[in-house]
C-alpha cells in the first residue's frame, strides 16, 4: 500500500508566536492513522514548532535547502541545519521556487542530491504552466522534470522522494483542474516512473496533488486512483480546514 500523505506548506506566513496556536489545533484533532501528516513551517519556525510535534506523528519538512553541504553561502540554509532542527523532510522544486527564483532542474537535482545523502526525505514538485498545457506540451514538460531529477537516482535513493503534481495553470489563474485532470496527470507520472525503473516501484510511490485543495474537493480528488493525498498551501494555514482535508480519506 502507498503511504496516504498530506503536507501543509506554510509559505512565507506565520511568526515565532502564532505558529504553536496552528500547531496547537492539529494536536488537538484527529485524522485517519494510516494518513501522514507533515507541516512546513518557514525556516525561523521550525525549531519551536519540532519542540511542539516531538511526541506526535506529525512529520516536519522545511520548504527548501541550499545544494551545497556548507560554505561561505550567507543568506542560506544547509541540510545539516535543517536536520540539527528536527526536519525529515524538505520539499524541492516548487513552482514558486522555479517561477520567482529562477530555479531549473538542474539546480533542484543538485539540492535534492543533497538533502537525499545527508538523510532527508525529499517531496519533488513537478508540473505545468497554463501556457504549456495550452500547446498540449504538459506531458513532456512534466516528463522531463522527472527524467532530469527523480529519475537519475537509482531506487535506494528515489525511494525517499516523493513526488508533487502542481498544475501551475489552475493555481491563482481562476481555472480549476478537475480530479481527472489530476488523475490523468498522476497515471502519467506513475507510468513514467514505470518506464525507468519498474511497475512494482512506480506503484509504491506516492504522488501528492499540489493545486488547490480544500475541504470542498478534497475527497473527490483523494478517490482518483492515483492521487495519494495533497501538497496543501493556504488551506494548511487553518488547522480546521487541515485536518478536514486529511480526513477527506
Amino acid at each position: 500500500m502507498r503511504k496516504k500523505i498530506v503536507a501543509g506548506n506554510w509559505k512565507m506566513n506565520t511568526t515565532v508566536e502564532s505558529a504553536p496556536e496552528l500547531v496547537g489545533g492539529l494536536l488537538d484533532a484527529s485524522w485517519p492513522d494510516d494518513v501522514q501528516l507533515i507541516i512546513a513551517p518557514p525556516f525561523t519556525q521550525l525549531g519551536v514548532v519540532a519542540q511542539q510535534i516531538q511526541s506526535s506523528n506529525i512529520g516536519l519538512s522545511a520548504q527548501n535547502c541550499h545544494e551545497k553541504e556548507s560554505g561561505a553561502y550567507t543568506g542560506e540554509i544547509s541540510v545539516a541545519m535543517l536536520e540539527s532542527a528536527g526536519v525529515e523532510y524538505v520539499i524541492l522544486g516548487h513552482s514558486e521556487r522555479r517561477t520567482y527564483f529562477g530555479e531549473d532542474d538542474n539546480l533542484i537535482y543538485l539540492k535534492t542530491k543533497v538533502a537525499l545523502k545527508q538523510g532527508l526525505k525529499v517531496i519533488l514538485c513537478v508540473g505545468e504552466k497554463l501556457s504549456e498545457r495550452e500547446i498540449d506540451n504538459h506531458f513532456k514538460v512534466v516528463q522531463k522534470q522527472i527524467e532530469n531529477t527523480l529519475c537519475l537516482f537509482g531506487k535506494t535513493e528515489a525511494a525517499n522522494i516523493v513526488i508533487a503534481y502542481e498544475p501551475v495553470w489552475a493555481i491563482g489563474t481562476g481555472k480549476t483542474a478537475s480530479a481527472e485532470q489530476a488523475e490523468e496527470m498522476h497515471g502519467f507520472i506513475r507510468e513514467v516512473v514505470a518506464n525507468h525503473f519498474d511497475n512494482d516501484f512506480a506503484e509504491g510511490i506516492s504522488i501528492l496533488y499540489g493545486g488547490s485543495c480544500k475541504p470542498s474537493n478534497a475527497k473527490e480528488i483523494f478517490s482518483q486512483q492515483n492521487v495519494d493525498g495533497g501538497l496543501i498551501g493556504g488551506a494548511s494555514l487553518s488547522a480546521e480546514d487541515f485536518v478536514a482535508i486529511a480526513n477527506s480519506f
